[in-house]
């Protein structure tokens, strides 16, 4: 049972950066695919971001261009860095990792965008 453990969430003005980070608590092989997804109220959860070795990273169209997945294999750690944030970026994100067929989550982080 891998277990994920979210952290950088926050509230932030519009036009402004977060980084959020998410740590496995064991090995995630590079070719795993490990990612972020978000969920707004009233909607449906959907992916940001996701990345795995030998393929570039997918994003979502909203995101494209001001956010960027990073992954530190030997930590087991996958990042978001978040820039020009928007108010509609506001959701509870999650981290993932699809392992075998069998999706894992965090608990989540909430990231709120407004002035």
């Amino acid at each position: 049972q891998v277990r994920l453990v979210e952290s950088g969430g926050g509230l932030v003005p519009p036009g402004g950066s977060l980084t959020l980070s998410c740590t496995a608590s064991e090995t995630i092989f590079s070719s795993i695919p490990m990612g972020w997804y978000r969920q707004a109220p009233g909607k449906q959860r959907e992916l940001v971001a996701r990345k795995r070795s030998g393929r570039d990273p997918d994003y979502a169209d909203s995101v494209y261009g001001r956010f960027t997945i990073s992954r530190d294999n030997a930590k087991n750690t996958v990042y978001l860095q978040m820039n020009r944030l928007r108010p509609e970026d506001t959701a509870v994100y999650y981290c993932n990792v699809r392992n075998g067929g069998v999706d894992y989550w965090g608990q989540g982080t909430q990231v709120t965008v407004s002035s």
